[in-house]
């Protein structure tokens, strides 16, 4: 029985109301989207060609230093897993020697700030190269120990204090080491990833346009050399055709001249 009524056509109608509309395909780039937009000339093509072999050098170099600066990457993590190792080992010698000076010679915190006047440990900044990156260097120097404290323990807990002061020490420059090795894995990370957006900008855009670029004017001169080509045969062509008319012309002058000029003897009978 035929359908009847708002429920039919709503059945019908829904059904391409619901279904979804399609997005239109985006359309491939052409090549006049991909190339540089440059006259074919042989001027151009020497000049497109030097820039394609400089674009493909340069992308070589930026893998080369890529490569580099990944590798040094690795032997840096590498170096700041067992520094942060012995970190915590260098940190726990150095509270368990401190709680034994508090347990021998009480809080010294008061008595060590009050005395101490210069710093005896000094950090220095160096610069390192690695792949033309500049990573910073940073070395600690001790020079000696500050002579107002090292009355410091005289009366009981003396052995104590060294003890602490040593692990300490030896805290301060794991730590500067670990400093060095963190903030040169944060540089060459960030070096890493410029690098590499340079080599996918030279893989996947420059190199590409400049080679359609070189494609495109051989090709134009290709069409250039053919079209003068078939100009200079169908020059040629009628070159050869305007002769051999002048020399057909020149004959039909010269036989009508020997008609005008030759008369026939008189014939008597």
């Amino acid at each position: 029985a035929p359908c009847r009524g708002a429920h039919c056509s709503a059945l019908s109608g829904d059904s391409s109301a619901r279904a979804p509309a399609r997005r239109p395909a985006r359309a491939a780039p052409t090549m006049a989207q991909t190339r540089l937009n440059v006259f074919p000339t042989r001027q151009n093509l020497g000049v497109m060609k030097i820039k394609l072999v400089g674009a493909k050098k340069g992308h070589s170099l930026l893998k080369k230093k890529a490569d580099a600066l990944t590798m040094r990457m690795r032997s840096l993590l590498k170096q700041i897993m067992e520094c942060k190792d012995t970190m915590g080992s260098s940190f726990k010698d150095g509270m368990f020697a401190l709680a034994e000076v508090k347990y021998a010679a009480g809080d010294i915190k008061p008595t060590v700030i009050e005395n101490a006047t210069t710093s005896t440990t000094k950090v220095i900044l160096h610069v390192d190269n690695v792949a033309g990156v500049k990573v910073p260097v940073f070395t600690a120097e001790t020079h000696g120990h500050d002579a107002s404290t090292e009355l410091i323990g005289m009366a009981k807990g003396g052995q104590q204090i060294v003890k602490a002061r040593e692990a300490f020490s030896k805290a301060v420059d794991v730590l500067v080491k670990l400093a060095t090795l963190q903030t040169s894995f944060i540089t060459l990370d960030e070096a890493v990833k410029v690098t590499n957006r340079r080599v996918n900008a030279l893989d996947c855009v420059v190199v590409p346009r400049l080679t359609a670029t070189v494609a495109y004017i051989n090709s134009e001169l290709d069409e250039l050399e053919r079209e003068e080509f078939f100009r200079l045969k169908r020059s040629q062509n009628k070159k050869k055709k305007d002769i051999a008319a002048k020399k057909l012309e020149d004959a039909a002058k010269e036989a009508a001249d020997l008609l005008k000029t030759q008369k026939d003897a008189d014939v008597i009978f």
